[in-house]
This record gives C-alpha cells, structure tokens and sequence, in this order.
C-alpha cells in the first residue's frame, strides 16, 4: 500500500477535525435546547405571607406573582432549618444539615466552636452545583453565600463547591453588593446561551434580611405606611424588582420556556424580641449600613413560630415553580409535601444528573410532584435540630423545639433531651393548633424513638479540617 502524501495527510486531518469540532458545536447546542436552564432564588427570611399574591396587606411583589400566575404555588413546602445556614447546607447537600454537624448559622469561629459546628460546609462532600457541572452545566453563584462566613478570612470560597462563576457576600474574600445579584446573573445567562449550555444559577437574595438597606426609589412606592412597615415593603420591592429583571431576560434571551423558575426562602421572617422595638441602624460587615429587626415586619400567613424555630412560621415557607409546558400554570397544592433535602435529586433528575453511588440523599425527587402528576410516597421521615431555649422563654414562646420529626401526616416536636414533646396531625392542622399528644400516645412512642435513632446516625463532632486557623 502506498503512503499518503504530506499534504493529503493534513487535508484528511483539517477534514477529520472540523467534523469533531462541528459534532462538539452540534451536541452543545442540542444539550443547551433539550437540558433546561435552572434558576433557583432563595430568599433570606422571606416570610411565607410576604407576598401579595399570598394576602400581605401592604407588601406588593409583582414579579414574584407572575410565577405564581405562570406556574403552581406549593403551599407545603418546608426548609431543613429555621435558620439560614443550615437550610442553606440542605439546598446544597441533599442532607439534612445535622449530618455536617451544621445547626446554627456560620459566625466568627470562637463562636462556631462553642456550638459544636465546623467554619464552613466541607467542599468535597457531595454537592448539587458539582453534579450539575459535572452533567455538562454552566454553574454560577449570586448572592448571599453563609456556609461560611466573611469573618473566616481562610474559609473557601464559592468556587471551592462546583461554581464557575461567583459573586457573594457573607463568605471569604471580596463582598459582592448585595444588589448586583440579578444584573450578574442576566450577564451569565447571556453568556451561557452565547455558549450554547444549560445553566444553573443559585440566585441568594439578601432581602428582607437585616440590615434593611432602604433606597427613596422604592420607599416613595408606600408613602401612606408608617416608617417601619414603609421600610419593609420597600426592601422587598427593590427585590421583586430585581427578580423581575431576571424574568425579563429570560423572555428577551427567549430561555423561558427551557427555563424552570423557582423562588423560596431559607427560612421563616425575622421578627423583633419587642412587640414595639426602636427603629435602630447598624453596620454588617459584609452588607453595609441598614436598619435593625425594629424594621422586620414579616408574616406567616398564620403558621406558628416565626425565624429560629421548628414550628411551621419557622420552615414552612414558600415556593413556586414555573417551568412553561411542563409546570401547571395558576395551580395551588396545598397537600404535596416537599422538603428542601429534596431539591439536590429533584435538579439532578431534570438535569439528567448521575449522583455517587456512595451517596446517600435525605431527599427524593419531586420531578413528578413539580410536573402535576403523581407525588412519590415517602418513607423516609423529616427531620430537624437546632439549638433552642429550654425552659421556654414567654418573649420567643414558639422557640423551644430542638428536634422535630414529620413520618407520613404526623409531626412530634421535642424539646433538648425529649422530655416534652408535641404532636400535630400536620396534613389536616399546618397551623399547629391542636397538640394530639394525650390522645396518640403509641405515635408519639414511634416517632420519639425515631429520633432517638436518628441522633445515633449523627456524627459527634465536625472534621478538624474542617476548622479555621482564627480558632487559634
């Protein structure tokens, strides 16, 4: 046989790599149309009736009611914890929080340490922003961070957990405003289509927690409310505003209807100890000067409990979804029971997204759930602990469960060592007004003893690894 000319050789070889490149272009672009684009907005104490759409009386959040318009409103959806990072270890592990010895919210180390917890989220477990990436997504990072925090100057940063593209505040390094959340987010959607691939985007939104950073723009919009209530509904229209900007781009970018929306909270709304407290003005260190919680106003929509605590004003917040097509539009469920250790298998399955083999999630996917068809049983129980006041203080009186648990309708709530206990027949009573406790004593047997096992499967105390040189 002859051999090939020089010049053949490299015709053959400019032929054979035009072919890979346009077979590369050509799977990109199949991927970006047939894997949708997730955008996932979290909200920082977003109380579940702080919405117009759920009956606020003076808070207006058009943008946020579009989705419900375009989408379905689950009305039982709770977070892992009723505080921020913890629920926020939940969204991102699939875990609950407890597993990663993570309680409480990420402070400055000496305090990390007197709670038993580490200085950060450990970047190499499994994480859904990693899985993701790894299933051929653009992944990005807008917003609050908090699992760590920006006073553990060595703690890693957003791009450590699976991220190609951050801006954050509350973690290491530089503070992103916490107002430029939604203009980085339309510039990576432009930039991930120009590419040809599906994104995610965690979309953290500072608002309504504190500091309350108020701008005239937006308090002008509610002249007739007094200061407070004024300076609330104006900080949560500044962020529908921006959510709104958000949802514009997705039209313009013609991404909608490849686009699933979801919007929620990390935890219940943040209220004053007071029942009247002085409008007060501090320094964050990571967001800048606003006003104190004399300024938080936020409701539940009548679940007891509000921030911090394990009753339903404390994780029962809320969530809406829109995915055009797929997603019902102007639906309410108001019976399907959705955690957010349930969100890491539900994007992952969207996604086409193979989790480890060693993984062992919390939750499940809730693809058939989101999509109007069926809800999976689960047989699995909820749980959640945190650290709470015992006796129970009559100034936070809904703030003295450390443990709950939810098995199928029911939900026990405990004290520190189990020796007071309360039982709810969740399903039929959200606003957790009849204790059942004398009149089920074999359920609450059960589901104390759940507990009991379940604390055994947690670990002790966090990796030292974990841990950061201001411990020193």
């Amino acid at each position: 046989m002859k051999a090939l000319k020089p010049f053949t050789c490299l015709l053959l070889f400019v032929i054979f790599f035009q072919s890979c490149k346009q077979s590369i272009s050509a799977k990109s672009t199949q991927d970006a149309e047939t894997k949708p684009n997730i955008v996932f907005i979290f909200t920082d104490d977003w109380g579940w009736g702080d919405l117009s759409a759920h009956g606020h009386p003076y808070v207006k959040t058009p943008n946020i009611d579009r989705l419900v318009t375009e989408g379905t409103d689950f009305q039982r959806f709770t977070v892992a914890s009723g505080v921020c990072s913890p629920s926020r270890v939940a969204v991102m592990t699939g875990q609950f929080p407890a597993r990663h010895n993570i309680d409480g919210h990420f402070a400055w180390a000496p305090s990390n340490a007197k709670r038993n917890m580490p200085d950060w989220l450990d970047p190499n477990t499994t994480l859904l922003p990693r899985l993701l990436q790894q299933s051929g997504y653009a992944t990005a990072h807008f917003g609050k961070w908090h699992l760590s925090n920006n006073m553990i100057p060595d703690s890693p940063t957003p791009a450590e957990y699976g991220y190609d593209t951050y801006g954050a505040f509350n973690c290491s390094g530089e503070q992103m405003p916490y107002y430029k959340d939604a203009d980085n987010a339309i510039a990576f959607m432009e930039a991930s289509k120009s590419q040809n691939k599906p994104f995610f985007i965690n979309l953290w939104v500072h608002e309504p927690h504190t500091p309350h950073h108020v701008i005239p723009k937006y308090q002008q919009r509610f002249p007739h409310l007094k200061e407070a209530d004024n300076i609330y509904a104006s900080v949560l229209s500044h962020a529908d505003d921006r959510i709104g900007e958000v949802l514009k781009a997705l039209d313009r970018l013609k991404l909608t209807d490849n686009t699933l929306v979801i919007f929620s909270s990390d935890n219940g709304p943040a209220r004053a100890v007071k029942t009247v407290e002085e409008l007060k003005l501090y320094l964050d260190t990571a967001t800048g000067v606003g006003y104190a919680t004399g300024a938080s106003k936020g409701i539940t929509g009548g679940r007891k409990g509000y921030k911090a605590a394990l009753f339903e004003g404390g994780i029962g917040v809320p969530f809406i979804a829109r995915w055009p097509g797929k997603i019902k539009a102007g639906v309410i469920d108001d019976a399907s029971l959705i955690s957010a250790v349930d969100l890491l298998p539900t994007f992952c399955d969207i996604a086409s997204a193979k989790l480890p083999e060693n993984y062992k999630p919390d939750g499940i996917s809730q693809v058939s759930t989101l999509l109007g068809n069926s809800y999976p049983v689960r047989t699995k129980p909820l749980f959640w602990k945190i650290g709470a006041q015992w006796p129970i203080n009559k100034n936070t009186p809904d703030h003295w469960v450390s443990f709950a648990v939810v098995d199928h309708h029911w939900k026990l709530v405990a004290n520190h060592d189990l020796s007071y206990v309360e039982l709810y027949d969740i399903a039929a009573d959200v606003y957790e007004k009849t204790d059942l406790k004398h009149d089920q004593s074999a359920v609450v047997d059960n589901l104390t003893n759940k507990i009991i096992q379940w604390q055994k499967t947690l670990p002790a105390k966090p990796s030292k690894k974990l841990f950061s040189k201001e411990r020193n």
